[in-house]
């Protein structure tokens, strides 16, 4: 089981490298459109919105080495690479660029607090006496603009579970409170479920590794987190579970042994809190995108009847597969709601390439993605043509 592991930790770590190779090559679109993929290899991309009304992308791979690149934009569409802005070196740097992945840092967001800006991030900590393959925790950089450079805060990660974690989001709530998001490594964490004992009587495999996402509020200057996680999402352990299907793919395609609910995004709509998350193995062609709901910000939050709301398309005569880890924004006017997401196309081969494609809530309160597209989309609302 251990090779088995280490083998997709090794191919995890291969489409890593591939992911900091150079752009796709850019579709040219008729005019007042555009198409994806849009020419960033990024993966898990974010995308911030200053209050001075420019956008910025941050994600895994890219340029960065040992850290985090960045791009601009004043549309979402055309992007300026404007180089590495974060370093793990930086004067606090607490993570082991020596370590797996040359480090691990993945999935940054940024965001904009009373004129300064932070980035939450994962990384392989260098503080590892069981000399763990992962041993990743979240930390906070701070910088002056959206182009760093980044500091981290302290020498350290934000908190220490006990356990590595990945794939920060911050959730900025109207009473003044914050909250972190952030999902449990499947690494050592065989769960027993009807899906596990399936696999091991189809000789597939002894355990099911999972992954958890977890809520916890953050102090006020994100220098630790106030109380104890709140467990939010898990993998379906009964087969008749509705999500069962789709959040088991990695497992029954016979991948990996593991299930995976990771890259949580969350926002508030009206009273709703909803929380879009990421199910199965990011290298492989079904990651797709699910989300839940709740009346509160740490829960219970409960899964939509018709996830996933963005997998591939591949079986319906597209070329679009690995859909997954996505962000949320807004155009221009503030007018649509965007999924920025990476995924691959017959094209890209193993890089992950950033799409945008529109979302929106239905009056109902259902979460609809319409994607994922290739073919030409009405530029966003309020850019000028």
């Amino acid at each position: 089981m251990k090779n088995q592991i280490r083998a997709a930790a090794c191919f995890a770590g291969i489409l890593l490298i591939a992911g900091a190779c150079a752009g796709p090559t850019p579709r040219k679109s008729v005019a007042g459109t555009y198409s994806n993929p849009l020419p960033v290899a990024f993966g898990d991309p974010y995308v911030l919105r200053t209050s001075k009304g420019k956008y910025y992308m941050y994600g895994t791979g890219g340029n960065a080495r040992n850290g985090f690149s960045a791009y601009s934009s004043d549309d979402m569409v055309d992007w300026k690479d404007e180089g590495q802005v974060y370093f793990a070196d930086n004067k606090n740097g607490w993570s082991d660029p020596k370590a797996a992945w040359d480090g691990a840092y993945w999935a940054p967001e940024v965001y904009e607090v009373n004129g300064k800006f932070y980035m939450f991030y994962s990384a392989q900590w260098k503080e590892n006496p069981g000399k763990e393959l992962e041993n990743f925790r979240i930390g906070v950089a701070a910088a002056d603009g959206p182009t760093g450079p980044f500091i981290d805060l302290k020498p350290g990660p934000i908190f220490d579970p006990g356990y590595p974690i990945i794939d920060a989001n911050v959730l900025f709530d109207k009473d003044g409170r914050i909250y972190l998001y952030y999902s449990r490594c499947c690494y050592k964490h065989a769960v027993e479920s009807e899906v596990s004992a399936w696999a091991r009587e189809q000789g597939l495999y002894n355990e099911i590794e999972e992954s958890w996402v977890y809520g916890v509020e953050l102090k006020p200057d994100f220098s630790g987190v106030i109380g104890e996680p709140t467990l939010l999402l898990r993998p379906p352990v009964s087969m008749s579970d509705k999500q069962a299907e789709w959040e088991s793919r990695s497992v029954t395609s016979k991948e990996v042994n593991r299930r995976w609910t990771e890259g949580s995004t969350a926002f508030r709509k009206g009273g709703v809190y909803y929380m879009m998350y990421s199910a199965n193995y990011f290298g492989g062609k079904n990651y797709a995108v699910g989300y839940a709901t709740s009346a509160g910000p740490l829960g219970p939050f409960t899964k939509a009847a018709g996830n996933p709301v963005l997998q591939k398309n591949s079986e319906r005569g597209g070329d679009v597969t690995g859909t997954g880890h996505n962000s949320v924004t807004y155009s221009p006017d503030g007018s649509e709601m965007f999924c920025v997401y990476h995924a691959r196309t017959s094209s890209t081969g193993d890089r992950r390439v950033v799409f945008i494609d529109r979302m929106r809530i239905k009056d109902d309160g259902e979460l609809v993605v319409d994607g994922p597209t290739t073919t030409p989309q009405p530029m966003p609302s309020g850019v000028k043509i």
